[in-house]
């Protein structure tokens, strides 16, 4: 993966799909604001970001719908210190875990990291919930690379839940993402 990154020759270069959900507050705008701040961070460049997606919530169902995406990027942060990174942006943009997949300004999920597989407290890779949840898999077969090896199951989940209609997401915004200018546009 060649990038116009300014990172020390011997960093390695890695690949990562993030989710994102909102249901409080300007849920787009928090959507793309956590998008640029991810993109500003040193060791992260947004490569591709997923169209918007109005989903029901689930878990807790009583709260406002979501507003999820996926974004792709590359860094040479471990997938540890990505995860920190992405936990203190929750933060910046008013994150309060109050109630276990309650409603919330912002949620920042490491979904894959290349193709690490990793079991840790901290952090488990893939996503353990990931393929069991539809809002995440569709936004998610927007910007999964063709060579990534769970690509063709993404794929298949993702064309199964929105045939089956039964999921409760609704394209709600296709996003266009210039990396080189930094801005969205509709």
């Amino acid at each position: 993966m060649s990038l116009d990154m300014d990172y020390p020759a011997e960093q390695t270069i890695q690949e990562a799909y993030i989710a994102l959900g909102s249901n409080i507050g300007d849920r787009a705008g928090l959507l793309q604001q956590a998008i640029e701040m991810i993109h500003a961070h040193e060791g992260i460049q947004v490569l591709k970001v997923s169209h918007m997606y109005e989903t029901d919530p689930v878990g807790y169902v009583d709260q406002p719908a979501f507003l999820n995406m996926v974004i792709s990027v590359a860094t040479c942060l471990s997938p540890i210190l990505l995860l920190r990174s992405l936990l203190k942006l929750e933060l910046q943009l008013g994150r309060i875990r109050k109630q276990r997949w309650g409603p919330r300004t912002i949620d920042l999920d490491l979904l894959l990291y290349d193709n690490v597989i990793m079991d840790q407290e901290e952090l488990m890779l893939p996503h353990p919930r990931m393929m069991d949840r539809p809002f995440v898999l569709v936004p998610l077969h927007d910007v999964i690379a063709d060579s990534h090896l769970l690509q063709e199951q993404v794929a298949s989940l993702s064309q199964a839940a929105l045939q089956s209609g039964k999921e409760g997401i609704t394209l709600w915004k296709t996003i266009n993402w210039h990396s080189e200018s930094g801005h969205f546009a509709s």
